[in-house]
This record gives C-alpha cells, structure tokens and sequence, in this order.
C-alpha cells in the first residue's frame, strides 16, 4: 500500500516557531522552529507510517489571489526574521533527508498540496499535513488531513465524516460557506451579515452558492437582501477560497519514496545545530522505519 505525506512546510514552520521558546545553535543562529518541525516530522513518520514523503512551501511573491483582491492577507504581519531565517535552514535538513521540496511563484502551498494530492491518484492514501483549515476542502475518500490538536506531539487525521463533524459541512462546500461568511484570517468578506448558522442552514438546504443564488425567492426577505447585495462579494470569495488544483508543477512519485531521515549527512547537520536529542530520537526512528521496511519484505 502507498501513502503518501504531504506537508504544508510554511504551516508547520509557523506552528513550531510560535510553539516552542527560543533555541539558538552552536553559532547562534535561531534554530526553535526548524527544531519543532524536525520534531513534528519524526513524530509523523513513527504514526503515520508513509511510504512517501514531500513538502510544499509558499514563495515570498504575491500570488495570483493577492491581485484578484488587493485587500487579500492585507492585514498579516510581515515574517519576523527569526523565522524568516530558518526558512533556508529547515531547506538544508529536508535536502539532507532526501525529502523533495515543491512550490510554485503566484501559487500557495495550498495550491501546490492541492494539485499533488490530484495528481497523484494512483496512490492509495495521500495525508496532508498542516494547520491550515482551508485544506479541509480536500478531503475525500482518498485524501484526508492530519491537523495538530495540541502543540506539535498531537493530531488528529480528519476524513470526510470528521470534516463534517468539526465545520457543518461538507469538504466541498467549504468554499460555498466562506463565499457567505468569509474569513477574517486572509481578509475576504464573503457576505456581510451572513453569520456561520445562516449559511449552514442555506448550505444544508441548496447544497451549493449557485444554488442559493438561484433560490433568491424562497429565501426570507431579510436574508435575500443581504445575499442579494453581497453577489459580488461572496463570488469572489469563493473564487479566493478555493484551492487551485493545476498548479504548472510535476510531482515525482519516486523521488517522494527516497526519503532517509538518519543518513550520515543528516546526523552531521544536527551535531553542528547541537540537536543532542533529536538525533537520539532521529537515529531510534529511522531504525524502526527499516525494521518495518524489512518486515514487509518478508
């Protein structure tokens, strides 16, 4: 059975930087966030168990979302340079790994998982790891989220079911519902006036934007009014909250399957981070993952 891992590198980065206090290498170089990801990571290999493994990351460029909506993320703040500088760092380890790196200039991450997840449908499992509830609109029988609960030592992997369980809808109708109500984290409006209950209620009833635009009529006044001057509005967001699934990337499968977190030029780079645990931890892991490896050659 193949399953595949895919990470949102920017989602995780940002987790493990806010999660864990400052830590600083040999040289003095921040290293907290790279860190927590290393550990998250290790953490996903011994539960998960993939065969594949491939991370995506965001570019610095604005993306194709940011000049359809000159107000999209407007209010984000820029990257502290603490984190900014670990980018390049959690690059070397993942190189170290031979953990393939994908992402796309104009695109997300989101978009890069997003168009992986679609191109790789000979896989049996695909898992995407993140933080971000956007992804969400990805599952399917096939493709499900491992999402942290706590920190970073704990998740919970949401299929279908799971998804309609946390947010009252379905994974594709979760553009539908920020079309109505929006998302103050990116910054897109979607209908004002339309609050969550209202717009699951719609969602139950119509199954889909374009239907509830269609049903106009059967809708109480005072909520028809709201949609009716948010037409432009909810469109929008629902073009800025899907997730693009044609990004020009080509994913390689067996490049994905070639990852070996305790290599020699691994355990270098933690000696010179002065990572005394994480490479007790990464040598006890990668020895179980070939224990298992063997197993299943038998």
């Amino acid at each position: 059975m193949t399953k595949l891992i895919l990470i949102d590198g920017n989602a995780i980065l940002h987790r493990a930087y806010h999660a864990l206090p400052p830590l600083t290498s040999k040289d003095g170089v921040q290293i907290n966030a790279v860190y927590g990801f290393i550990s998250m990571l290790l953490g996903i290999v011994t539960t998960l168990k993939p065969t594949h493994i491939a991370v995506c990351f965001d570019t610095p460029k604005p993306t194709f979302r940011h000049a359809q909506y000159i107000g999209y993320q407007a209010h984000r703040p820029r990257l502290e340079s603490d984190l900014s500088s670990q980018f390049e760092i959690i690059y070397k380890v993942l190189d170290a790994m031979d953990i393939p790196i994908y992402k796309q200039e104009g695109y997300e991450a989101d978009d890069v998982l997003g168009t992986i997840a679609k191109q790789t449908e000979k896989v049996d499992e695909v898992v995407i790891v993140t933080g971000d509830r956007d992804i969400l609109q990805l599952v399917d029988g096939r493709v499900k989220v491992y999402m942290p609960v706590r920190g970073l030592s704990e998740g919970k992997v949401y299929g279908e079911n799971d998804v309609v369980e946390r947010l009252g809808v379905k994974p594709n109708q979760i553009v539908d519902y920020k079309a109505l109500v929006g998302d103050s984290s990116d910054n897109y409006p979607g209908v004002p006036g339309v609050g969550p209950k209202t717009a699951i209620s719609l969602i139950e009833k119509y199954q889909t934007l374009e239907k509830i635009y269609e049903n106009l009529a059967l809708i109480s006044p005072k909520v028809s009014k709201k949609l009716a001057e948010g037409i432009e509005s909810a469109g929008m967001s629902k073009k800025l909250a899907t997730i693009v699934c044609d990004v020009p990337v080509t994913f390689h499968l067996e490049k994905a399957q070639k990852w070996d977190i305790d290599n020699k030029k691994t355990l270098n780079l933690f000696e010179k981070f002065g990572f005394k645990t994480l490479t007790q931890r990464v040598i006890k892991v990668g020895k179980k993952v070939d224990e298992e490896k063997q197993m299943s050659l038998v």
